[in-house]
């Protein structure tokens, strides 16, 4: 079975989705890319993004809302998951890092993604 292309998105793709590919950079389940929905983001979201995802991660309501109001199109009907974390932790921050894993787990085990 080939992996799940997963996409996680934030504001800047500083600290939250980053750490978020990185803790699923080698998992044999999914195929990881982070992205951000600022223009001022470190690598930020394409519509080809968003097409190559099966499954997309946003940190936050705000980035559901933002989401689908620029890239209504290329989203299509994508599951779309809000992790509800804030933007309090750095990089691969051991809290933040556990937040991920307990959001993405409990998506993961609902969908049977082995």
């Amino acid at each position: 079975m080939p992996p799940t292309n997963v996409l996680f998105i934030c504001s800047k793709n500083l600290w939250r989705s980053p750490t978020a590919e990185r803790v699923y950079c080698n998992d044999p389940r999914l195929a990881v890319r982070s992205r951000g929905l600022s223009p001022k983001a470190a690598r930020r979201i394409s519509p080809e993004d968003l097409r190559w995802a099966d499954v997309v991660f946003v940190m936050e309501f705000e980035h559901l809302a933002k989401l689908r109001s620029l890239y209504r199109n290329a989203l299509g009907k994508r599951p779309v998951h809000v992790l509800e974390i804030p933007d309090n932790y750095q990089f691969m921050d051991p809290k933040l890092v556990k937040l991920i894993q307990q959001g993405v787990e409990s998506f993961l085990s609902e969908c049977s993604v082995e």
